[in-house]
């Protein structure tokens, strides 16, 4: 009679076993397919509108300085000829993308120029560039360009009817990934007990029409932040399930919408929105051409055609380690002591989605060997743009008093001391010092705490309310 440890040790290696069995199990190519056709469209559509908004000068012309990644100060962009160049190509392979011509080519090309813009400046990032990123880099190493595709049609021996399993669940768990860390990043005070930064944001659109006077009742404040964390930490969980599946994706077409249309998030609406259709049966983009009359495209595939070998040990072992780390850098700011919202460590790449609202002002004070004292305003560096967003992010206030001691000591100015003043407002709180004014910030190193960054005010948001 075998004992329980016996017992335990054979289930473990069956559960894994049947695991990987069915992730190998061949499954309908056709939502890989989609979602190629889908996210090829849908950057097309957001590089032209992105073409024609003026942004591109705003962005890459009219800043003088530009604040860097680590280990990306060598990243510096175009002309803004060269940069409407740029997007125009990079236009042109999101339709490639779309249409799976030469896949393997274009799309780590769409990938790499895609990253590239957002490598120039640190105030470019937005949530959903980087997940364009993610999904772009996944499609280059899936079999996406294997049916419905110029790929598949230029060499039919190429074209495949199913595929891995796991190359559908690893693009659901990626876009399940935005939803579930969205989610439990609203599980704080903020934004469950104080409806904010929400009531800030409803509270400046009170002429919107017919709902307008609504925004500023404290009640639908409230509604609407428990509404978005609830459905960001469950929305995954009904669109996994078969029987919830359409009034689920229903409901995130129509929340995605609403947030849209009243929050200025850009493109992020539709990404989502197209991306959740992931989880839908792998066969449905074959029942909708069937039901538009397209019967031919929409047969279904030979159950006994044998699912191709795309996951060698190398690719395998990247796409473990990709796994691992979009759960892990969610987490990081866990680690690194007070609120991430404040001190920003970890904010970034972390889904942090929606849940701080920042205003400040900023004066860099320099003192001299001599003992002079110099009050540096940003605006000497920045556009008004560049100067909102680097006001609430410790890391790029430090970044450009570095910037500002180089640019002394090449005037001579030998061993200068740069302070800031800051004054913050965080989620309707009234504005308080974010970094110590009596550090010298060309002596930090910004690797571990933030200990250079006061900590944040203890007193609660206030509630707004529009003037009358």
């Amino acid at each position: 009679m075998s004992s329980p440890v016996t017992a335990d040790v054979r289930l473990a290696p069956s559960l894994l076993q049947r695991l990987t069995a069915r992730a190998h199990a061949p499954v309908d190519i056709a939502s890989l397919a989609a979602f190629r056709v889908v996210f090829g469209l849908v950057m097309f559509g957001g590089i032209v509108r992105f073409l024609f908004t003026g942004w591109i000068d705003a962005m890459y012309g009219q800043p003088r300085f530009f604040f860097h990644y680590p280990g990306f100060a060598w990243v510096e962009p175009w002309s803004v000829t060269g940069m409407y160049v740029h997007y125009g190509v990079l236009a042109g392979l999101a339709l490639a993308i779309a249409a799976g011509a030469w896949h393997r080519v274009v799309t780590p090309l769409f990938v790499l120029g895609f990253a590239y813009t957002q490598l120039v400046d640190v105030t470019n990032y937005l949530n959903h560039h980087y997940l364009v990123v993610l999904l772009g880099g996944l499609l280059a190493v899936l079999p996406a360009h294997r049916a419905w595709s110029f790929d598949a049609w230029r060499d039919p021996s190429s074209r495949r009817d199913v595929v891995p399993a796991w190359t559908v669940w690893l693009l659901r768990f990626q876009v399940g990934v935005v939803y579930v860390f969205a989610g439990l990043a609203k599980a704080q005070p903020d934004w469950l007990l104080h409806a904010q930064p929400l009531n800030v944001w409803m509270s400046a659109r009170t002429d919107t029409p017919l709902v307008g006077p609504w925004l500023d009742e404290r009640w639908l404040a409230y509604a609407m932040s428990w509404g978005g964390f609830l459905f960001d930490t469950t929305i995954v969980v009904w669109l996994s399930w078969r029987r919830t599946r359409l009034p689920a994706f229903l409901v995130l077409a129509g929340f995605h919408a609403i947030t849209g249309y009243f929050f200025n998030i850009g493109m992020f609406p539709l990404i989502m929105t197209s991306s959740a259709l992931v989880f839908f049966s792998v066969s449905w983009p074959r029942r909708v051409l069937a039901a538009l009359g397209w019967q031919r495209v929409a047969t279904s595939p030979s159950a006994a055609q044998p699912a191709p070998p795309v996951a060698g040990p190398v690719l395998t072992a990247a796409l473990a380690l990709h796994v691992i780390v979009q759960v892990a850098l969610p987490l990081r700011h866990h680690v690194y002591p007070g609120a991430v919202a404040w001190n920003e460590d970890g904010m970034r790449f972390a889904w942090q989605v929606m849940v701080r609202e920042k205003h400040g002002s900023v004066t860099y004070v320099v003192r001299f060997p001599d003992g002079r004292r110099l009050e540096v305003p940003p605006r000497r560096y920045l556009t008004a743009r560049q100067e909102r967003e680097m006001a609430g992010q410790p890391d790029l206030i430090l970044q450009l008093a570095r910037h500002i001691e180089r640019e002394l000591r090449a005037a001579g100015h030998g061993d200068v001391a740069v302070h800031v003043e800051t004054r913050v407002s965080l989620n309707g709180r009234a504005p308080a010092p974010m970094i110590d004014p009596e550090v010298d910030l060309t002596g930090v190193c910004d690797l571990g705490p933030r200990t250079w960054v006061m900590p944040a005010p203890a007193e609660p948001p206030i509630h707004l309310r529009a003037r009358p």
